[in-house]
């Protein structure tokens, strides 16, 4: 059984936060597990709270389109959120929901080693990016500890601001050569992000 088979069950078992109670199916995550990239949301929807999967209505459509615009299917990949429950009326994630769920996302992090990680939204933004706003920092990456931090909007801000989208499938566009470059440079010469400004590629 993997690692990410018994995380799973841990997070399925999990009764930490109080919209726990109100779920239908927790939705810890899905993809590859020796993935390249990882996909990072905010928080389960109603289509995933029914499905248990990541990012299967409107937004994820979407994403699945943006995945195929550089060749790469969602199995490819890995899609996780920052929370792991739907928050009632598909209400923001609080500090403490996210929080509580940072240990499992840690651990997903941990055992996919992905090359990419790659930010969808505000919140999983803000746990890379602190103290960033989206609208400055999207279709930017940082490098950090042999890891390319790149920050986009959520899929779902195109379904509410059709000027988003050109921009969000610009930003997608570019991981293909961040994934290049960094499996061109030895890990040891890459270092940390510089605090005042990202370190851009």
């Amino acid at each position: 059984m993997s690692g990410l088979t018994e995380l799973y069950k841990e997070i399925a078992a999990c009764r930490q936060c109080e919209i726990a109670k109100l779920r239908t199916k927790v939705v810890p995550g899905e993809g590859t597990e020796n993935a390249e990239i990882l996909f990072i949301g905010e928080a389960p929807g109603f289509h995933e709270d029914q499905q248990g999967r990541p990012f299967v209505g409107p937004a994820g459509q979407f994403l699945d389109k943006l995945l195929a615009s550089i060749g790469l299917k969602r199995q490819q990949v890995y899609i996780a959120n920052v929370i792991k429950c739907r928050p009632p009326n598909n209400r923001e994630p609080s500090s403490v929901e996210i929080e509580n769920c940072r240990n499992f996302l840690d651990r997903q992090i941990e055992q996919i080693h992905p090359k990419i990680i790659v930010t969808l939204g505000r919140y999983s933004m803000a746990r890379f990016f602190p103290g960033k706003s989206i609208s400055k920092i999207h279709g930017t990456a940082q490098r950090q500890n042999g890891v390319v931090y790149f920050a986009m909007y959520h899929p779902a801000a195109a379904l509410h601001q059709q000027n988003l989208r050109e921009t969000i499938e610009a930003d997608m566009l570019k991981i293909p050569q961040y994934l290049a470059e960094i499996k061109e440079i030895p890990e040891e010469k890459i270092e940390p992000p510089q605090s005042e400004q990202l370190k851009m590629f």
